[in-house]
């Protein structure tokens, strides 16, 4: 058996295996990083960051747009969408720096670019060279599911690894997909000039509460946005200027440009987990709560390892790997009360329970509700659409929080505090919030709790205890 020349080989430069490259470096480890592209990942090139620079390029535009609701003038020339993929590039170029193999480099950690591959359960090869080491580690990523649908193979379509390179402006654009790619890259390339259409056969967000998504829903369609909801694709074909999508209603839907939206799947392909005696089902890899394979020497992080697919949740699970992996502490990864944020306009934020999900597990719950519209913040910004949900115990621990609303993204981390530490739906309602802001919503939809304790009979009992003369 040849010796061991690493304490932690790391498969993969994305967000996961860039965190937990640097941090075992950062805690002295002997580290190799082997990545087949480039560092930085989806999360850089094809997922956050692109994809964000875009909606606030879209946002701008219905800003000027929508001026008029601020009592102001003002109009927008024919938008250029090759000069916002311009824009989108020079932001890449800006963050890339803080991934580049010499930063990591500089850091001890021996950075290799080339095709890992297994040969058995304790060394893999590059180009040649075999490495071996203590510890491995699978920070693959994902890609994008491509649907079995007839014709499909036959047309040019872009998923979220292509959209960001397109030199012209897209003059229709047909999205095949409702979930958070699928809705976000909708609303940013109709508010810059795109006709589009969502095809899908769910509703849109369909992982969220009805009431909730609803409010986005509700938006697109303002906006001008096609939805052809809880429809099944029978056909996709070539047209000369673009595509048509054949509905099984016999509807057709026509466009220029075709992207496919429909979630993706972890890379697992071509790199021997046979050889190195590393399970997979359904094609996802088996791993138990401390994110070892059954190889226990072998450990995965985020997209790979899933089940959410968030930045936030492959940092977290890097964590997770690096205390298992270098001290051996039996740390186990957090699968709930893991908050998302999809970046539409209104935004739409969860963590913990959904309404749906209490009722479908039999647990017992509260529901209270609070709307943008009856906040002061919220009218003098002209932000009144959606509200904020949260669930309780009868008792009032809180079990989960939405968010549907301008800034929810920022507004459910203080629920995502209360949920993580226990905490009482009054530890809400008894905390200053500064005013006016939108946070105080957060305090608002507490409070409704105890109004609804404030029944007539408690009423009158309190009055007759305090010698209140009241006539309520």
């Amino acid at each position: 058996m040849p010796k061991t020349e690493y304490d932690l080989c790391i498969i993969g430069g994305g967000a996961a295996g860039l965190v937990t490259a640097a941090g075992a470096a950062a805690l002295g480890a002997k580290v190799i990083l082997i990545e087949k592209h480039r560092l930085g990942g989806d999360c850089l090139y094809t997922g956050c960051v692109p994809s964000k620079a875009l909606i606030h390029s879209a946002a701008v535009a219905n800003i000027i747009k929508t001026a008029e609701r601020a009592g102001l003038s003002a109009s927008l020339d024919p938008v250029n969408q090759k000069t916002i993929m311009q824009r989108i590039a020079e932001v890449i170029n800006t963050i890339e720096p803080n991934d580049s193999p010499e930063r990591f480099r500089a850091m001890g950690i021996e950075v290799v670019f080339a095709q890992a591959q297994f040969i058995d359960k304790r060394q893999l090869i590059i180009e040649g060279r075999e490495i071996t080491a203590r510890k491995f580690v699978l920070a693959t990523g994902s890609r994008p599911f491509i649907p079995p649908i007839l014709g499909l193979d036959s047309v040019d379509y872009f998923t979220n690894e292509t959209i960001f390179n397109i030199s012209e402006n897209i003059g229709s654009l047909v999205i095949i997909g409702s979930g958070a790619i699928a809705c976000e890259m909708a609303q940013s390339f109709s508010r810059l000039g795109t006709e589009v259409s969502i095809i899908s056969n769910s509703a849109v967000l369909p992982k969220e509460d009805a009431d909730m998504s609803s409010v986005v829903e509700q938006q697109f369609l303002e906006e001008g946005i096609a939805l052809h909801l809880n429809s099944t694709i029978s056909l996709v074909e070539n047209l000369e200027s673009g595509i048509r999508v054949h509905l099984d209603d016999s509807t057709a839907i026509k466009g220029s440009h075709l992207l496919i939206a429909t979630g993706r799947r972890a890379n697992i392909e071509n790199i021997g987990l046979g050889k190195a005696g590393v399970d997979s089902d359904g094609g996802r890899l088996v791993l138990d709560a401390r994110l070892r394979t059954t190889n226990k020497k072998i450990f995965a992080c985020g997209d790979v390892a899933g089940p959410y697919l968030f930045t936030h949740m492959a940092e977290h699970q890097a964590g997770i790997v690096l205390r298992n992996a270098l001290f051996h502490l039996p740390a186990k990864a957090q699968n709930k009360n893991i908050p998302w944020c999809t970046f539409t306009s209104p935004e739409l934020a969860r963590v913990g329970l959904s309404e749906h999900e209490a009722q479908q597990s039999n647990i017992k719950h509260r529901v209270y509700t609070f709307p943008f519209a009856e906040l002061d913040r919220g009218i003098t910004d002209g932000e009144t659409k959606g509200m904020a949900k949260i669930i309780t115990s009868p008792k009032g621990k809180l079990l989960g929080a939405c968010i549907v609303g301008a800034h929810a993204g920022e507004l459910i981390a203080e629920y995502v505090l209360a949920i993580s530490q226990g905490l009482n739906i009054s530890a809400l309602s008894n905390t200053i919030h500064i005013y006016p802001t939108l946070a105080q919503i957060n305090r608002r939809v507490a409070d409704q709790r105890m109004k609804e304790s404030l029944t007539p009979d408690r009423k009158k009992w309190i009055k007759r205890l305090f010698g209140l003369r009241g006539t309520s």
